[in-house]
Parts: structure tokens; sequence; C-alpha cells
């Protein structure tokens, strides 16, 4: 649970950005690595109000296709069916047969290409996305067809090893292999698509694009056939008018939308962007890592993550802006670890402990030697560019297996997070906002003012070590977005009162009486030290309002939190065979061995709960018994409109964001239940 669950909020639920919707992950300004956006798998038979509307003729995307694309089926097909999809997401397994049906009965008529759609809550879609592509650049079309198949069939085994296993049984050159994933070599390609569908309005797997029609999620045979059908009329149409069969696809598409938002009103703002000249309030702890002198005129906030290749690329970029404005400008380090990169919170654990031992010198020589190698990141090779510099390798090793700067390192995400920066690299110049590996010109335009702006204030009076705490003490605390025509600057931050209409799933599990007049539902996370931290606050919430609150229990396991979804699902097991006091109790030991949980770990713990069949909670977490209804309360938390990560409560409908003290939620509890008279 976060201190203000804005933090995941934002990594999981913000559009270019900031813009809290429906999207997939994509490059920030300038080239950069963001954590995903929401987006959906859909209920099998897509997201509810996805589809476009129809205006006379059919409405088109334009949906382009190259060779870049993994396809089935010949390129000059009169039918070209693009589907957006992942290799976790069970509704894209699915839908596959009805794709063979398809190519099968419309043979030589209908090609399929892939466009890769990795959602951000399935944690092994990224990789398996990345080896997919990689045997498309080795293997073209049949290695990547090849793989595809493998991948699917293994859906629940994507791991690194067996993503490796599959890739030799395939035949490929496993050096490439290892260094494509090492890398993320194949990463802008992957962003590209998502950036399309974002654009488009694919916002879930599976999502299809017919001839530029739009069709979401694993729909009947008889519906896809209704389409094809129609498209091969007008294909015909065409054909007899003179089109060669290979222009068919180009033809139909001319004129098509490029995009799935609606022509704005002439009374409605225009769509909103960050706004560039907000400030926002960026305070530091005192201890991070920076080059520069502590009284610089101009703080540069960077948020970046050790195996981010656009966090690389702009190393150069930051080096000749230390060059150029010498003792005026400082870089303070932040850390963004992202979900989807496994080796980069190891990598900023080992550099924050040669902070440690050695401060700002033994952290920048670690920076610089980690990027340096930034393919070859690993625990050996960790330990081994420790050792290079110096470090006492016993508490090096002591705070990998620890996990010893957790907290410093989430509270910097949720600090950044907070305010919009949810990709890497981020920076905040004097508390204003870019993004992404910007060229020195950027940099410069920007610093250039702020330092027009610092010298005003030491003008005024104001120390130069106080300058910057000048320059941000009225900033901002979320993002503020700026659009053209009528639209104001506006944070993103929800009404105190606003309500969220979150149904609660049948037989979730609770404490307190079904008919309490104040209902909570707790999205939380096993792994979350902010969850754990907020324990004691809801047992006091509970005993002060006893008879008259209830607590629903609902699964938010972020995606950087690898034991959570397994955590979570044990705890169902415990509460299908236990109901709701067998549940809490084993909630609570949990999170008292927060630190330790593994598959051996949940077995101890439901043991000592006692009255647990055993055979049956193992079979249990074998076969995902629960992963649906897990996956369930995380999707309606981020259907639910509002901005949430963990902790995150909503009292009868009203959000109430990350670990906070007894007196926010009583405030809330005490206005729900003076209206409660009032009815």
């Amino acid at each position: 649970m976060s201190k203000t669950s804005s933090f995941i909020a934002i990594l999981i639920a913000a559009v270019g950005g900031f813009v809290v919707g429906h999207m997939t992950g994509k490059a920030g300004l300038g080239g950069g690595d963001s954590t995903a956006g929401v987006a959906e798998e859909g209920d099998g038979l897509g997201e509810p109000g996805a589809a476009v509307a129809e205006a006379g003729d059919h409405v088109r995307f334009r949906v382009p296709v190259t060779s870049k694309q993994p396809s089935k089926g010949p390129a000059d097909a009169l039918v070209t069916i693009v589907v957006f999809s992942e290799f976790e997401c069970p509704f894209c397994a699915r839908v596959l047969p009805t794709e063979e049906q398809l190519l099968k009965e419309y043979d030589g008529k209908v090609r399929i290409v892939w466009r890769n759609n990795p959602l951000p809550f399935h944690k092994n879609a990224v990789p398996a996305a990345q080896l997919a592509m990689e045997a498309f650049e080795q293997g073209g079309n049949e290695k990547f067809w090849k793989l595809h198949d493998v991948l699917f069939a293994n859906q629940r085994q994507l791991t690194r090893e067996n993503l490796e296993r599959f890739a030799k049984e395939a035949g490929l050159d496993m050096a490439k292999v290892k260094e494509a994933l090492d890398s993320d070599k194949h990463m802008d390609a992957i962003k590209a698509d998502q950036a399309l569908a974002d654009q488009i309005g694919a916002r879930g797997t599976p999502n299809f694009f017919i001839n530029g029609r739009q069709l979401v999620g694993a729909q009947p045979v008889e519906r896809f056939k209704e389409i094809v059908d129609d498209e091969l009329k007008r294909a015909e149409a065409l054909l007899k008018k003179g089109t060669a069969k290979k222009d068919v696809y180009a033809t139909l598409l001319r004129g098509a939308k490029a995009g799935a938002a609606p022509e704005p009103a002439a009374d409605r703002p225009q769509p909103s962007r960050p706004d560039p000249s907000a400030v926002y309030k960026i305070e530091l702890a005192g201890n991070e890592p920076q080059k520069g002198p502590n009284d610089a005129l101009v703080t540069i906030v960077e948020v970046s993550d050790f195996q981010c290749p656009f966090c690389n690329r702009v190393n150069g970029t930051l080096k000749q802006v230390l060059e150029h404005y010498g003792k005026d400008v400082r870089i303070v380090w932040w850390n963004n670890p992202l979900p989807f990169h496994k080796e980069a919170g190891p990598a900023a654990t080992v550099a924050l402990e040669a902070y440690a031992q050695g401060g700002n010198d033994k952290f920048w020589a670690m920076h610089d030697k980690i990027f340096a190698n930034q393919s070859q990141i690993n625990r050996e090779n960790l330990e081994a560019w420790a050792k290079e510099l110096g470090l006492d390798m016993a508490k090096v090793k002591q705070a990998l297996d620890t996990n010893k700067y957790d907290e410093v390192i989430k509270s910097q995400q949720q600090k950044a997070a907070q305010v919009g920066a949810r990709g890497t690299p981020a920076f905040f110049i004097n508390g204003r906002f870019v993004s992404g590996a910007q060229p020195f010109d950027s940099f410069k335009s920007v610093i250039d003012e702020e330092l027009a702006r610092a010298k005003k204030i030491v003008d005024g009076g104001v120390p130069r070590a106080r300058v910057y705490a000048e320059a941000i003490k009225d900033g901002k605390t979320s993002p503020v977005m700026v659009g053209g025509g009528n639209a104001r600057p506006q944070p993103s931050a929800p009404a105190p009162d606003q309500r969220y209409n979150i149904a609660i799933p049948a037989g979730a599990p609770s404490i307190g009486p079904a008919n309490a007049p104040i209902v909570i539902q707790e999205f939380s996370d096993y792994q979350c030290p902010f969850c754990a931290r907020v324990l004691p606050t809801i047992d006091q919430i509970l005993e002060t309002y006893k008879g008259k609150v209830r607590v629903v229990w609902r699964d938010l396991p972020l995606d950087f939190h690898r034991e959570a979804n397994p955590a979570a699902q044990a705890a169902r097991e415990i509460y299908r065979q236990g109901g709701n006091e067998k549940f809490w109790k084993y909630n609570k030991l949990l999170f008292e061995n927060q630190r330790e949980l593994g598959r051996a770990k949940y077995e101890e713990l439901a043991a000592q709960i006692g009255g647990i069949n055993m055979d049956e909670f193992r079979k249990a977490l074998d076969t995902e018994r629960h992963k649906a209804a897990v996956d369930a309360d995380y999707q309606a938390a981020l259907q639910s409109g509002a901005r949430v990560g963990t902790p995150a409560f909503f009292i009868n409908g009203r959000l109430v964001s990350g670990a906070q003290p007894f007196e926010s939620f009583k405030a809330v509890i005490d206005d729900e239940l003076e209206k409660a008279k009032k009815k």
C-alpha cells in the first residue's frame, strides 16, 4: 500500500504520462520507457463501448501493414485482418481457432497480420513478445508463427528459462535471443504497435481490424464471417473497376480515420496535454545521489531506470548540460525501475548501496559501470562490478538479498508518479516536467528560463542554497493539463466527494455486518509495504465504528511485486475452504511475512492456520484456480475511472488513497454516516 495510491495509479492508469484512460504503454516524448497504462483483456466479447460508432458507411481506421509485421496469408489478400494481441491474455488464446478457421475457409482471400499489445498486468507478455519478434527477425513468418503457437500453448509458463528453451527448440540463434531479451532490442517495435493501438482505440486484447473495421474481443466466428463476407464484396467490386489485388487494402483504407477520438465540439475543450509551464513540488529527501553543488540555481531531478535504453541514451546529453552550465546546475538521481525490466531493481539496489558506502563518487562510478554494460546486467555481474569498485561485498550481497532499499525506491517512484512521471527517463527542472530522452536544446530552453527565474529569486534576497525550495514551494502536487481552445489547465485529482461505482462481487472476503451503512472496498497488494502499514488503521476503524462499517477485500497485485498475485490466489483458496474467519487470519500472516513470500511460505502459513485441506490448497496454486478472480478485481480497479494504486479505499464509493492516518478515514466515514441519517 502506498503513501498516496497515485503511486501506482499513474504507473498503470495514465495516458501519455498524464491523462488517465484506457491505453497501452508507449515511449515518452523524445523516446523513453514507460509502464503501460490501463489496458484490458475484455470479457471475451470485448470492452463495452470500445467499438466505434458507424455513420453512413462502416467506419474504417488507418492501420498500416508493412513487411515489419508478421503475417499469415497472401500479401494481396482481399481481406486483411490486423490483430492486436498478446501472449498471456486467455481471450487471445481462445480466439486462435477462429483465426485458423477463417484462414482455412477463405483460403487465399484472407491474411492475418500480428501487432503486439502486451498488457501491464501480464508480467511475462513483454518478454514473450520480444522473443516472438526476435524469431520473426531470424526466420521470418515461419519462425514467428511457430513460436507464436508454442507461446500460446504454454501461456502459463512464460518464464525467461522457458522462453529460452522454446527458442532453442525452434532452432533460433541462442546468442542473439539472449542479447535481444537482455537489451530490449525489440521494445521500439512493440511500443510502436502499442502507440498505434492507443491511437485507433484498440484498448484491450484481442482487438481486430478487418480491412480497417474494428471488432473487439474473442467474438464467435460468425461475427468475423459477417464482416469478412461484406468486405469481400467490396473488394471484388474494386477489382471489377480495375483495382489491382495488391492495392485493394490501401484503396479501402483511403480516407480512413487516423485515430479513434471524435472531433471536439466547438463548445467543448480541445484535447488536453501536459502543461509545459507547470511547476511541480518535487521535494527532495536530501540524501539522494547528485552531481553538482547544493546551491546550484537549477536542480534537475532525473527519474531513471538502469535497464532502460533511453535512459542510457540521454546520459551524453546530461553530461553536456553539466559541462555547459557548470555550478549553476545539479542533477539529482531518483529510481524508477520499470516492471518489465527485471534487473533494474537489483541494479538500483547495488547503485544505492554504492552510494551508502562511498557517497556520490561511488554511486556515479557504479552508475556509469551499469549503463556501460546495460545488456549484461545480472546478479553475478552486479556483484563483480561492486567488487571492482572496492565495495564491502558482504554488505552488497545483504542489500540484494533483503531488498534493502525497496522503500526508498518505491518512495521515489511514488513521488514522481504522483505528478505524472510514470515512464523513464523523466526530468523535473526546478519542478518543470520534461519527458523522455530529449536533445540538448530541449533541456537548454527550459534550463535557461529557470535560470533566469532563479536569478530573480536570488536578487530578491534568497540565498542560493534556498533557491530550489523557493522555486517549487507553490508547485502542483498532481498532473496539470492544458489544451487548445477554451480548455484550461486542470489537475487530475478527483473532487473529495466524487463517487465511483464499483460493484462488489458476490462472495468477496469481508469483515463487518453485511447491512452496514458504510462499505469500504480495500484494494491492496500483499507485497506492498504501505498496505501492511495501514492495517492498524483499518483495525481502529472497525473498532471505532463497530457494527457500522464493513470492509471488503479486493486484490490489486502490482506488476513489479512478483509474489503479490500468487499470494492473492493463496488467500483466495483459504477463503474458499475456511470463509472469512480463516481468510483474515491468513491475510494478516501474509503481511507479517511480507519479505518471505513464496510457495513454501504460502503452504507453511496455510498449515499454520489449521483446518485446511493441503492437497486442495496445493492443487489450487498449481492450477491457478483463483487467478481469474484476482484478475477480475484488478480490472475492476482499472475500469473504475479512478486513479488507484495500493492501498486504495472506496468508502461508499468515495476514494481515499494510500496509507492515510485514521483521521482521514474518519472524516469521510462521519460525513457518510451523517448523510445516511438524512435519507
